[in-house]
């Protein structure tokens, strides 16, 4: 059972979620410098990009990341750029909490439509997106490297159509959440 808060993304996270990063996606994780890039351009009047984490709680009171989303908006076009869940919360709603996270972002940036990429051989992020309305548009091949794997483009219109009206952490297991689906590979 996970209980998950989510907050928004500080430069303090980013060791934590580097951690989490390599574990989960060894071969094309993201570096110290592409998440303090990102976050560099999160916050203030002229923001373009939104990041969370999700943390759980132990009886001890204390937290442990073991989630995360970015996105980042030009004009009127969202990108999700990455969406990654601690293995042992896989299957729990935390990747379909986190990607409604994004999906407000993407709607308080006035976008009209939110792109993504994911790797063809990740099905779970794929149906959690498809679950969102997010439909198939192309391909990128070899986009992930260094083991030259095909990214599926995907892209969802109307993205405040798609979020629910409250925001909800998972409490118990419910639909399979993606394990990451990393637009621009997790990595962005």
């Amino acid at each position: 059972m996970t209980t998950a808060v989510l907050r928004e993304m500080r430069w303090w996270d980013i060791e934590p979620v580097l951690e989490l990063e390599k574990d989960l996606f060894p071969e094309d994780a993201w570096s110290r410098g592409m998440f303090w890039s990102d976050l560099a351009h999160a916050r203030g009047p002229q923001a373009t990009r939104r990041y969370f984490v999700a943390e759980d709680e132990s009886p001890d009171g204390s937290r442990r990341i073991i989630g995360y989303g970015g996105l980042a908006a030009a004009g009127d076009v969202a990108d999700v750029q990455t969406i990654a869940v601690a293995r042992e919360h896989w299957g729990t709603g935390l990747g379909a909490v986190l990607l409604t996270e994004l999906l407000r972002a993407a709607t308080a940036f006035e976008c009209a439509e939110v792109m993504l990429e994911c790797r063809v051989d990740n099905v779970r992020a794929q149906k959690l997106y498809e679950r969102f309305g997010f439909e198939p548009i192309g391909f990128r091949r070899g986009y992930y490297q260094p083991g030259n794997v095909d990214a599926l483009v995907m892209r969802l219109r109307d993205p405040a159509a798609s979020v629910p009206e409250a925001p909800s952490a998972p409490s118990a297991p419910s639909a399979p959440s993606a394990p990451s689906a990393q637009g621009t590979e997790s990595n962005g």
